[in-house]
Formats: C-alpha cells, structure tokens, sequence
C-alpha cells in the first residue's frame, strides 16, 4: 500500500484525489494546506485521515510514502523542497517551476538525498500517448517530420486571476503551452532552434503565443498556446509514409487516427478509467516499488530539457516572473 499526501487543495488537487481511487495499492491518507479549515474539508471530501494546516506538518507525517504537489506554479519549488527535506517522494504538477534554475535545484536535491522526484506530467504515462511512441518506434509512419499541437482556452480571465498574476507565472505558455512543447520534446526530442512570438497582456504575461521548433534531422514543431481563444486542443503527427492524428484533447486523447501511407485509417481506443491522472500515480508507485529516483517515463533529464525551452521561449517573447 502507498500512502499519500495532497499537498493544496484547489481544483486539480481533487481531480488527483478523485483518480487515486481507481490506482490499486493507493489511499489517501493526509492533506496539508495553508489553514487547517481548507485542509480539513478537502479531506472530508475525499476521505483522509488526517489535515494540516501547513506544508511541514504534512511532510513531517512519517505515515506518508509520497507527496503530491498541487500548487500554483510558483509555490512548487519551495512545497517541493520541504517535502523533500523530509524524505517524502514526490510528484510535483506541471510546470515543475516557475524556470529552469529552480527546476535544476529540486533535481539537485533529490538526487543528494535519494528521494524520488517527478514531474506530474500526465501525458508521458498516458497508455495511448505510449502507444503512440511505441508506432513511431516502429516505423509505422516512417520518420517523423512535423509535429503540430495546440492549446487555446477562450477565458476571459480577471486581471488578479492566476492566469494572469505575473508573480504566479501567469499567461498561457507555462500553464498550457507546456503541453505542446511537452508533446514535441517527447517526439522529437530538444530541437536546434526555436523562434516565437506572442502578445503580452497587461500584466506583462503572454495571452497568445506562437512556437517553431526546428531539428537538424529536418523535423519541423508547429505549436500554439493562448488564452484569449479556444482552439482545437488537437495534435498530429506527421511522417513520411503516413500520420498520426490526435483528436481533443491530445493530451489525454479518446483515440489516435493512425493513416499509413496507402491504407485505410486505423482507429486506437483509449481504454481510460477515471480522469487521466491516475496514470501518473501508478507509476509513482511502480518507480517506488522497484527502488527507484526518477521515473523513466518522467525522468528527470525530459523535465530539465523542456524547462530550459520554456526559458528560451520566455526570453524570446519578452516574459519574465522574477
């Protein structure tokens, strides 16, 4: 049995609660937030013993085997490292901070104290996203030679909303655009260049924004991120002897549409249970069971990679959190 601890209490917060029922070998056992009173109605609502009212009294739980860190973006690296200190494994939301010297250090820390880390990046443990590498591996549509992927919501967000809160790492890149840079990376690994753009709002947080990456081998990223508008939250994958296309929405895609080169469509099902999240925790839970640090699905260096893009794309379209 893995016991674990949520550590916030906002929305994802309880749509991991609300996964971890369908994990076998999982309970929820502890809850910690910054009151007592929000900590002990989320673990009323979703069956913990115990509620803390603050990061180092659920650490500090010796009855807890891991940690998940649902914070804002910008609460990750100090939530993380007092878990950390603690000895608990943990398993940090994306993005896993706020840039990649922050990121560096959590690893740096884990690694110096044998605690297992991973970002809670949903999409590399989906068993259709595996899927889907395991055709490419294959062969099934050739080399790959462009990855297109998108990801725009409509808000409108109010100026003090964490979408938009500059010191929160607000704007769409690191809440969304995460995702589409995720998806390349795993595809295609780190690209040789990177050109974007994007509209910055009031609050000096980017609303719309535009990524090209380019690989030596050819391959060509096209990818979106915006919050001003919803796009189609769809993906494919093209080859050169065939595509792979993912409907809405990519990251935990319903099915991917495999046309090989002079064949009819092929249609994969997703067998999913629960919202998606629970995927992350088995494999927390496989990585502890085996002795692992690091997950090979999540590992640590993919984590880093893509954090130094989102830095670079950053500094490209003029954002900064610091």
């Amino acid at each position: 049995m893995t016991r674990w601890g949520i550590l916030a209490t906002g929305h994802i917060a309880g749509r991991f609660a609300e996964d971890l029922r369908h994990v076998p070998g999982a309970e929820l056992v502890a809850v910690g937030s910054r009151t007592p009173e929000a900590a002990r109605g989320f673990a009323d609502r979703h069956g913990a013993q115990r509620a803390y009212g603050s990061w180092a009294e659920l650490a500090a739980d010796d009855e807890v085997d891991a940690i998940y860190v649902a914070t804002p973006h910008a609460a990750h690296h100090e939530a993380t490292m007092i878990c950390l200190a603690a000895g608990r494994a943990v398993l940090v939301e994306k993005p896993f901070t706020l840039d990649l010297a922050d990121s560096t250090e959590l690893v740096e820390e884990a690694r110096a104290r044998g605690v297992f880390l991973m970002e809670a990046m949903w999409m590399r443990t989906n068993p259709l996203i595996l899927r889907v590498v395991e055709l490419l591996a294959e062969g099934a549509i050739g080399q790959v030679t462009g990855v297109q992927a998108d990801f725009g919501v409509a808000g409108p967000f109010a100026p003090e909303s964490r979408m938009r809160a500059r010191a929160l790492g607000g704007g769409a890149l690191l809440d969304l655009g995460v995702y589409p840079v995720s998806l390349a990376h795993l595809l295609l690994g780190v690209p040789q260049h990177v050109r974007s753009w994007a509209k910055i709002g009031p609050e000096g947080v980017d609303e719309n924004t535009g990524i090209v990456f380019g690989y030596d081998s050819g391959a060509v990223a096209t990818l979106s991120c915006g919050m001003i508008g919803a796009s189609p939250l769809v993906a494919s994958i093209t080859g050169t002897a065939g595509r792979i296309d993912l409907p809405a929405p990519f990251f935990r895609p319903p099915s991917a549409t495999l046309h090989r080169a002079g064949a009819e469509p092929e249609t994969i099902p997703a067998d999913l249970t629960g919202g998606g999240y629970q995927y992350e925790a088995i494999e927390v839970q496989r990585c502890l069971a085996a002795g692992l640090t690091e997950s090979p699905l999540v590992p640590h260096a993919a984590t880093l990679e893509v954090m130094g893009l989102l830095d670079a794309i950053r500094e490209q379209i003029g954002v900064q959190y610091k």
